[in-house]
């Protein structure tokens, strides 16, 4: 029999939620009770009706306008930035980088930073069980969209979801950007008027959003739903390439669950990542160090775990 040694580097790879101080859990013993969070209802609502406009602004600078924000606000903003750079910490940056991935971060109207990693950390604290603020065995779409517009009592307000990201609570421009964290998008907004006018704005903010939001919640859905498992994970995480390519590397998705520090994603040479290619990017440019990879001893023997 092979005796699996771990480090305890490894140990950072594979788990990061119990080096945290994450203070009192709630353990609900029930499905979760949709009720109505009007703010986030009218807000998500009032997007995707404003999306609609597309049809009648339509011109391919806007598109491309809508791609190239799609990534930056998307691509850099959530998944290198509020996932793995600030909730899973697989890297280190200098201030003026960190800074810069939680503005990026706030230009898809899915919160401030502190409120998305301690949502996050939260999924992963509990992932498929009771407490887990989105997982499909509630609903596939609760998991998708319904639990953002549902009042939840562990991450409704500051005093109650920084106890998940108590690093973060700690940083003061962090916390001014997580109460503020409607004013870049609306600079970004007003800045695309004056570029291109209304179809810049239409496709720069309201459909480049949409579709954001959408690629980030099937990441919650689709892939606790279908795909296929490399790796034991004790969840319903799957790993779904048409889910990856939409959101640059996160629908590896059991790759993630079993090693959440890891910088990269996309474990096998086929699983495309291109975050990950952007966090060596930034290596290259010495902007990230200490990129976390977990070690193939590691994969090896977490995929025969998966096995038996």
């Amino acid at each position: 029999m092979q005796i699996l040694t771990i480090t305890t580097e490894d140990l950072e790879i594979i788990q990061d939620q119990s080096s945290l101080d994450l203070g009192a859990e709630s353990t609900p013993t029930s499905k979760p009770k949709f009720r109505i969070k009007w703010d986030a209802f009218l807000f998500i609502g009032g997007i995707h009706l404003a999306a609609l406009a597309a049809f009648f602004t339509f011109s391919w600078q806007a598109v491309l306008l809508c791609a190239v924000l799609h990534w930056i606000g998307g691509g850099l903003g959530i998944t290198l930035g509020y996932h793995r750079f600030f909730t899973h910490q697989s890297f280190k940056a200098s201030p003026p980088v960190k800074y810069l991935l939680a503005i990026l971060g706030t230009l898809n109207c899915q919160g401030g930073p502190i409120s998305w990693v301690a949502a996050h950390r939260l999924h992963h604290l509990k992932s498929d069980q009771p407490g887990d603020p989105h997982s499909p065995k509630d609903g596939l779409f609760w998991s998708h969209m319904g639990w953002c517009m549902s009042k939840n009592s562990d991450i409704d307000n500051f005093p109650s979801y920084q106890r998940y990201a108590p690093d973060l609570a700690k940083d003061r421009f962090l916390v001014w950007l997580d109460k503020y964290h409607i004013l870049p998008p609306f600079l970004l907004a007003v800045a695309l008027y004056f570029w291109g006018g209304w179809p810049f704005v239409v496709w720069g903010t309201f459909v480049r959003t949409v579709f954001v939001y959408h690629c980030t919640w099937l990441v919650n859905s689709a892939t606790h739903k279908w795909g296929y498992q490399t790796f034991k994970s004790n969840d319903d995480s799957m790993n779904l390439w048409w889910v990856a390519l939409l959101s640059y590397g996160e629908g590896w998705h059991n790759n993630h669950h079993a090693f959440q520090t890891s910088a990269r994603h996309g474990l096998k040479p086929w699983e495309i990542d291109t975050t990950y290619w952007v966090i060596k990017f930034l290596k290259a440019l010495r902007l990230a160090r200490e990129v976390k990879i977990p070690p193939q001893r590691l994969l090896h023997s977490f995929a025969l775990a998966a096995t038996k």
